[in-house]
């Protein structure tokens, strides 16, 4: 019976230590490259994401502003690129007039003085509306945007000509495949050089598919769908060294608080990924501030050194500087209020 216990301790042992070499980050080749953050809607305003659904106006539920920048503005994705981010998310709506609207919301009656669809008011009709009209940080008591901003709703050409080696995100807010044959229409239209810039896209299974047959080298992911399983895959049996199928060209998902959790973090992970092709996002804590991206800048001491892959930051006006010192545009007045505000929400997480 002992010799028995004896041999079963002895290929437990055996199977540990091949489960540690092949899984072993410092055994793997050093990833190449650099980290690369994503700034989410350019520069804008954070906001209290408890409770919020699909129809919530988070406008309403914005901090205490320390600058005055909107999402999905032209200026805010400028100055995204300026404090440090290497790529911009933006979100689009088609529009009735057949254009494509820089814009966040399914109706304007959230952040704007005008009512109704996005997408059945014309392009015209989206220019002459205020987008900062509907923030507030306390409760309807002051509207510190308003008025300042009108007409600033951009359209796609306008975007691609302020970021025109900048390499940009599109989400796909709709489910509809027709919006991304829109979208590639319109981006061929401008001669944009997508696959060579690197641009991306996301959103759901359907129009990311189709964007893929328009752009079949280009980063293209479905987080509720492809993303998903690809993490879910390698959570579960990543330890077998076989990367999951659903990883091949795909995308890893990985909160900030979980790193633990991915077999051969980060430098054999990054390298099983390479090897089908799939990327690797970080992103915010999950399960905690309802966040999806970075919103502090001392989380970025949380990635290893080692990591070299895509960021996704909501707060790029902190988290930038703190990466990149040589990138921060802010005046002192400026650094001064970030950091009270930073203050703020540290101790709203407490």
């Amino acid at each position: 019976m002992k010799r028995w216990l004896t041999r079963i301790a002895f290929a437990l042992a055996v199977v540990l230590l091949l489960l540690t070499v092949l899984n072993a980050s410092w055994l793997a080749e050093k990833p190449r490259g650099g980290v690369r953050l994503i700034a989410h809607r350019g520069v804008y305003q954070l906001f209290d994401h408890k409770g919020v659904e699909r129809d919530t106006c988070t406008a309403t539920r914005i901090e205490q502003p320390v600058h005055d920048f909107l999402e999905n503005s032209v200026r805010s994705m400028q100055a995204a690129r300026q404090m440090g981010a290497d790529m911009v998310e933006i979100d689009i709506a088609p529009t009735a007039d057949g254009r494509i609207a820089v814009f966040h919301d399914w109706t304007v009656d959230c952040r704007t003085e005008g009512t109704g669809d996005t997408r059945d008011l014309t392009m015209a009709q989206l220019k002459q509306l205020d987008p900062g009209y509907g923030y507030t940080a306390d409760g309807g008591k002051s509207f510190p945007f308003r008025g300042q901003q009108k007409g600033t709703i951009p359209t796609l050409e306008e975007v691609l000509e302020a970021l025109p080696s900048t390499p940009i995100i599109f989400n796909f807010k709709s489910r509809n495949p027709r919006e991304a044959d829109l979208l590639a229409a319109a981006l061929k239209a401008a001669r944009r050089d997508v696959e060579g810039r690197r641009d991306a896209f996301y959103g759901a299974a359907g129009p990311v598919e189709r964007i893929k047959a328009h752009f079949p080298k280009a980063w293209a992911w479905s987080p509720k769908e492809r993303a998903k399983a690809c993490t879910k895959d390698y959570v579960l049996y990543g330890w077998t060294s076989i990367i999951p199928e659903s990883c091949r060209n795909g995308t890893l998902i990985v909160p900030l608080n979980y790193q633990w959790a991915f077999w051969g973090w980060p430098n054999r992970t990054i390298q099983r990924m390479d090897k089908v092709g799939a990327r690797v996002l970080i992103v915010g804590p999950y399960g905690e501030d309802g966040h999806m991206g970075l919103t502090l800048p001392e989380q970025l001491g949380e990635i290893p050194s080692s990591f070299k892959g895509y960021v996704w930051v909501d707060d790029i006006w902190t988290v930038g500087p703190a990466l990149r010192p040589n990138r921060d545009i802010r005046t002192k007045a400026q650094q001064d209020a970030a950091e009270a505000g930073l203050k703020r929400r540290r101790e709203g997480m407490d």
